[in-house]
C-alpha cells in the first residue's frame, strides 16, 4: 500500500505495521502471560482490530467507513477505536482486566499508545525474540534472534555507525556482521526492516 505526503511517496506494509502495534500493545498490558492469567484471550481479535484501524487511520488516512468495510466492523466501532481517550483507558484498565470483553475504546487506546511508542522507536523486541525464537531454532537459523537482542534499547530509525557498534563480533552464518552491515541503506525503520535487509545481504553475499 501507499500513501501520498508531502510531496513524496511513502509506502507502507499494513500488515507488518499493524503487527509491531498489537505486539507492543501486549506489551503494555503485560504480556501475553496477563491475559492468560486473567482467562480473557479473547480480547487478542479485538486487540488485532483495534491495531489495523489505527494504522489504517494514521499511515494511510482511511475514512471510518473505509475502515469498517476492510475489518468487517459497524462504523461506530471504528469511531469508538479512533477516538479513544490513551490516558482514560490506562486509568481503566486495570479494573477492565476483569472483563471478557474488550470494549472498542479500550482496545483504541491501546493500540493509539502502541503506535506512538513504534512511531518514537520503542519496539517490543522481547516480545519479537518471543516470536521469532522457537521458529528460528526448528528451523536452525537463530542468528534472527542474536540481532534482536544485540538492538535492545537502540531506538528507531537507526543509523549505520550506531548498529555497527552493536554487532561487534558477531558472525552471521559465519559472516563478519560488520561487513555484511555496510551493504545495507540506511536509515533501518524497524527490527522487522533490519532482519529484511540483512536476510537479502546474507542471500547476495
Amino acid at each position: 500500500m501507499v500513501i501520498l505526503g508531502a510531496g513524496d511517496i511513502k509506502e507502507v506494509d499494513v500488515d507488518a505495521l499493524a503487527m509491531r502495534v498489537f505486539l507492543k500493545a501486549l506489551e503494555i498490558l503485560g504480556g501475553p502471560r496477563k491475559l492468560i492469567e486473567y482467562r480473557n484471550l479473547t480480547w487478542i481479535p479485538s486487540l488485532i482490530q483495534a491495531s489495523y484501524a489505527i494504522v489504517l487511520s494514521r499511515e494511510m488516512m482511511k475514512t471510518e467507513d473505509e475502515i469498517a468495510q476492510y475489518l468487517g466492523l459497524t462504523r461506530q466501532t471504528v469511531r469508538n477505536i479512533l477516538r479513544a481517550d490513551e490516558e482514560l483507558v490506562m486509568k481503566k484498565l486495570e479494573g477492565e482486566l476483569q472483563e471478557k470483553t474488550l470494549k472498542a475504546h479500550t482496545a483504541g487506546g491501546l493500540a493509539k499508545m502502541a503506535y506512538k511508542e513504534i512511531k518514537e522507536g520503542r519496539d517490543s523486541l522481547d516480545l519479537w525474540v518471543s516470536v521469532i525464537g522457537p521458529a528460528g531454532e526448528a528451523l536452525n537459523i537463530t542468528w534472527p534472534v542474536e540481532v534482536l537482542r544485540r538492538i535492545k534499547g537502540l531506538k528507531f530509525p537507526l543509523g549505520k555507525e550506531e548498529l555497527v557498534e552493536r554487532m561487534k563480533g558477531l558472525k552471521l552464518e559465519g559472516k563478519d556482521a560488520a561487513e555484511l552491515l555496510e551493504a545495507l541503506e540506511y536509515p533501518i525503520h524497524s527490527p522487522a526492516d533490519l532482519l529484511r535487509k540483512i536476510r537479502e545481504a546474507l542471500k547476495n553475499d
